[in-house]
């Protein structure tokens, strides 16, 4: 399955354009996320991942799973977004 990290300075529209490409053609994608900024972006690209699949009658199914992993030898506690067709 395909990762996308996101950042908080990532741009929604861009992402939910990936997320919808990405579950148009393998069916699935996870999103990880770290930080509020970054948790509040990867939500509203799902969002308008929603939008962009609705006129194909594709509807989203959201799975929320926080992980630890390592960042600059730091452990930090994510989220994961597990995002695919209901």
């Amino acid at each position: 399955m395909q990762v996308l990290r996101v950042a908080a300075s990532s741009r929604p529209k861009l992402v939910a354009g990936a997320v919808a490409a990405i579950v148009r053609e393998e069916g699935a994608v996870e999103l990880q996320a770290v930080g509020a900024g970054a948790v509040n972006q990867a939500v509203k690209a799902v969002a308008i991942a929603r939008t962009y699949l609705s006129g194909e009658a594709v509807d989203l199914a959201v799975v929320p799973e926080i992980f630890e992993t390592a960042i600059g030898g730091e452990t930090r506690t994510a989220v994961r977004f597990t995002v695919e067709p209901r």
